[in-house]
């Protein structure tokens, strides 16, 4: 029987090392993936986009979060047919969700003003262009920098507080307006319970009437009979 090379057993070997001490990689589908779909500065370098980007894919938690960004999604959405330039909220963002898989989209608006400077940031759902949730704030001594970061840590404390698994809206929707209804199903309930016992007091009303009126009759035509 044929011996095995050393050579053939060490390159195995170290095959098999690799194979055991690599990390398994997370995949996409397993973070939750945030869309970068607006930048708005004013009043500030045009770069400060970019460099909030690249601060807020730096501070992130890369197992829980997959960044696409603006270049990067609107490559994605060239793909659509449906898909409108301007779509900033409401319906419109389904697209984001179809095409980039984007369960979050992002909006950040930055704007400056001497040493003033203030920050927008908003969380909306991309299945149904919804609000889910937004921190603003200004300072009137501060860096660029300063507000950057600001709007950075502001985005990870939103996402961070946003639930694993979002909401059903229709299903909120439908018991909100169920709720709202209930107390004016209790007033028609009550003025029908009402109809109903008045109906009913009109009914004994109306044959006692009835009664008396049968009873003043034979009487009368009694009367009558008793006179011939």
């Amino acid at each position: 029987m044929t011996g095995i090379s050393p050579w053939y057993t060490l390159v195995l070997l170290a095959a098999f090392a690799t194979v055991a001490t690599a990390a398994p990689a997370t995949k996409p589908t397993d973070r939750r993936i945030i869309g970068v779909l607006d930048i708005r500065v004013e009043g500030v370098a045009p770069e400060v986009q970019a460099q909030f980007v690249s601060g807020l894919e730096a501070q992130l938690d890369s197992k829980r979060y997959w960044l696409v960004g603006r270049a990067k999604l609107r490559e994605r959405m060239l793909q659509s047919t449906k898909w409108t330039e301007g779509c900033l909220v409401g319906p419109c963002l389904a697209e984001i969700k179809a095409q980039a898989g984007a369960e979050v989209s992002l909006l950040v608006a930055m704007t400056g003003s001497g040493t003033s400077f203030g920050y927008v940031v908003t969380l909306v759902r991309s299945d149904s262009g919804s609000v889910l949730s937004q921190q603003s704030d200004r300072c009137d001594v501060c860096t660029v920098n300063e507000v950057m970061t600001k709007a950075t840590l502001a985005t990870i404390e939103l996402l961070a507080a946003i639930p694993d698994k979002l909401p059903d809206e229709k299903a909120a929707r439908r018991l909100a307006i169920e709720a709202a209804l209930r107390p004016e199903r209790a007033k028609v309930d009550e003025i029908n319970a009402e109809h109903h016992r008045v109906g009913l007091r009109m009914t004994i009303l109306g044959i006692l009437v009835a009664a008396v009126g049968t009873v003043v009759y034979f009487a009368e035509d009694h009367t009558r009979y008793l006179t011939f």
